[in-house]
């Protein structure tokens, strides 16, 4: 008879070995400040000529890439049609692809917090494992008797036989924990490995794909400030009924009346509101269930093809980004919300969420730059919290179609600061006839359970 020592101490050494093994690993080689691995750069022939070449050849492509996009924005310039289905198209791949950078981003927050979990419990356990590892090198060194051996031992080995197997057990037990806390950390750095390198790619896109994007709103804009001087005069203009204005209102109402491009925008919302209504007697059944399975496909349009009240559970949202505030919850003055409230990504795109003619386009009060767009039948769009709009007033703008960008969150607005946020906040909001109303039922769902994440 043996006692049942060397198998168990082998198996528990083995794997408290290969724990501290990993546990010891310095703590500068975490995921964070990690890189996906490279193949080792060749040795260069001579350093400062291929630096200057590689900069110079980097150089040339940007530039050439450059040129075509030039070109080709150029055969779209005369095109008001094609250079619309190009706003918008890059438009949606932009506001796309902040998306995903946002899911990743988050997914890593996720990733890492759970890293830095695991970690703390394995940085606990160190002193535990120590002592572990230590018994079991005493054994080592003095094993327990073989009754067969030396027969006079027989109450030592009894006696270290109930003690391994009290003691066994509860090290097995242990070892497997850490195993699997181990498996664990190593499946999260390959995790957080992999969305890095997606995240890279991601960023890379969105460089491209806005450098486009600034070309073809430079394109669009250039063909319609033919009269810059009369449109620094109406900008003027615009500021001084904000400063004016005490409320949206008011500010509408007096933008309407007061400055001739808000009052051409409200008179062709008007104009349109009463051929849609035409329209919808004189059309068959036909016609309108065309008109309205697809009411934003034409890019040529000058005026909204369905009624603002029709569009329900159609309109995009106007970025991407996470729901932090929706129409009706408490905001910070013991009232409720009028509106709804995004976190979106540092210079983020926002979009026109509907058709409509922009009424006033500039700075106001503790809003930022704010954006109001005439959607016709007594409907207006607010869009508030932007660092830069690139639309004048007076403007047809269509669904999807880029109006301003964000900024980086450091220019608090009244939004940012009710909320607490260290990011920049759009604040969106939809009136009817003076009054603010719920934006809720025109969200398209999936729009919705995007930002909801």
């Amino acid at each position: 008879m043996r006692a049942p020592s060397n198998q168990a101490k082998t198996y528990v050494g083995a794997r408290l070995c290969l724990a501290v093994g990993l546990l010891t690993l310095p703590i500068a080689a975490r995921p964070e400040n990690s890189k996906p691995p490279q193949d080792p750069p060749a040795a260069p022939a001579s350093g400062p000529q291929v630096e200057l070449r590689g900069v110079e050849d980097t150089m040339q492509a940007s530039q050439e890439q450059r040129r075509k996009l030039e070109a080709e924005i150029e055969t779209m310039r005369a095109d008001r049609a094609r250079l619309n289905a190009a706003l918008i198209e890059t438009t949606g791949n932009v506001q796309a692809t902040e998306t995903k950078i946002v899911e990743v981003e988050k997914r890593l927050d996720t990733l890492t917090g759970s890293e830095d979990a695991i970690r703390r419990s394995l940085e606990s356990r160190r002193d535990v494992i120590a002592e572990v590892l230590a018994a079991l090198q005493r054994m080592g060194r003095k094993p327990p008797p073989a009754v067969l051996v030396r027969p006079n031992d027989m109450l030592e080995a009894v006696r270290t036989s109930m003690l391994l197997g009290a003691v066994v057990p509860e090290l097995r037990a242990e070892t497997e924990a850490l195993a699997t806390d181990l498996g664990e950390l190593v499946r999260l750095r390959q995790a957080i490995i992999a969305d890095r390198t997606m995240l890279q790619a991601n960023l890379g896109t969105l460089a491209a794909e806005r450098q486009r994007l600034a070309a073809l709103v430079e394109a669009r804009q250039g063909s319609l400030a033919s009269a810059e001087k009369a449109l620094d005069v109406e900008r003027q203009r615009a500021a001084d009924l904000a400063r004016q204005a005490a409320s949206l209102k008011e500010l509408i109402a007096r933008m309407e009346s007061e400055s001739s491009p808000a009052a051409r925008a409200a008179e062709e919302a008007r104009k349109a509101e009463a051929a849609q209504r035409h329209a919808a007697e004189a059309e068959s059944d036909d016609v309108k269930a065309r008109i309205a399975a697809a009411p934003f496909k034409d890019p040529a349009r000058l005026a909204p093809q369905i009624a603002f009240v029709d569009t329900k559970g159609l309109l995009p949202l106007p970025a991407a980004g996470t729901l932090l505030k929706a129409f009706g919850d408490p905001d910070a003055f013991g009232g409720s919300e009028r509106g709804l409230s995004l976190a979106t990504r540092p210079s983020a795109i926002v979009s026109s969420p509907t058709d409509g003619w922009v009424v006033f386009a500039g700075p106001y009060r503790t809003y930022g730059e704010l954006l109001i767009i005439n959607a016709g039948g007594g409907y207006y769009v607010v869009l508030a919290g932007m660092d830069r709009i690139n639309v004048d007033v007076g403007q047809f703008v269509l669904v999807g179609e880029p109006v301003a960008a964000m900024g980086d969150g450091t220019a608090k607005t009244a939004a940012a600061i009710a909320i607490g946020s260290a990011g920049p906040i759009l604040y969106v909001e939809f009136r009817k006839d003076g009054a603010a109303i719920d934006p809720g039922p025109w969200w398209a769902k999936a729009d919705m359970e995007k930002v909801r994440g």
